[in-house]
């Protein structure tokens, strides 16, 4: 794998960035419930398909991007957000578990591209984003944020609750996609042929 992006692949990964920032703000589009902060998003989604599409080298870097973003002010983040401080937000690893994601995703794939293992992948990415993210907003809300009443460990899994059959449903949709893309288009492609895994 090359060291350096060229612009297909700068391409590539600004095009999932644009993808996250509508996945985040797809409430302006379609309504739907936010759970204890959390809203119900397609990042995931996303994030699983930078991994699978883009390998875990580029679509991490897409991530991080993101991240980045973000973090410098730009909308990009959930409810058009961003901004240095949205650091201590309690949702934030979520935020920091796409770059984990996107880079096992693409880990695993790249070693074998069957179907099984895009499924394997996407599930295993969803499980990291979930983990990552449900922690990391347990131990904000115990330490520097101002926890709702009564919050427990169990009550902060409570309320994924509600988006996991979304993201189930989601991953394995994203694993089809990216599997039947790899099959059909990406593996004669130029991007394939300048960006082989290591």
């Amino acid at each position: 794998m090359k060291n350096k992006m060229n612009a297909l692949d700068i391409s590539l990964a600004g095009m999932f960035v644009a993808l996250m920032m509508i996945g985040a703000n797809i409430t302006s589009i379609v309504p739907f419930m936010v759970v204890g902060g959390v809203p119900i998003t397609l990042q995931t989604f996303f994030a699983i398909l930078a991994g699978a599409i883009l390998g875990s080298r580029l679509g991490s870097i897409s991530m991080m991007v993101y991240a980045a973003l973000g973090l410098v002010g730009a909308p990009v983040f959930a409810r058009f957000s961003g901004g240095f401080t949205q650091i201590l937000s309690p949702t934030f690893g979520f935020i920091v578990s796409f770059i984990i994601t996107a880079y096992i995703v693409g880990k695993m794939v790249e070693k074998k591209k069957t179907l099984n293992m895009f499924i394997w992948a996407s599930l295993t990415g969803m499980v990291i984003n979930y983990l990552f993210g449900t922690n990391w907003m347990y131990f904000a809300y115990k330490f520097w944020a101002a926890a709702p009443d009564g919050f427990t460990y169990k009550l902060a899994w409570l309320w994924m609750l509600p988006p996991l059959p979304k993201d189930i449903i989601l991953s394995i949709g994203a694993a089809f996609f990216a599997y039947r893309l790899e099959h059909s288009v990406l593996s004669r492609s130029q991007f394939r042929k300048i960006n082989r895994p290591v």
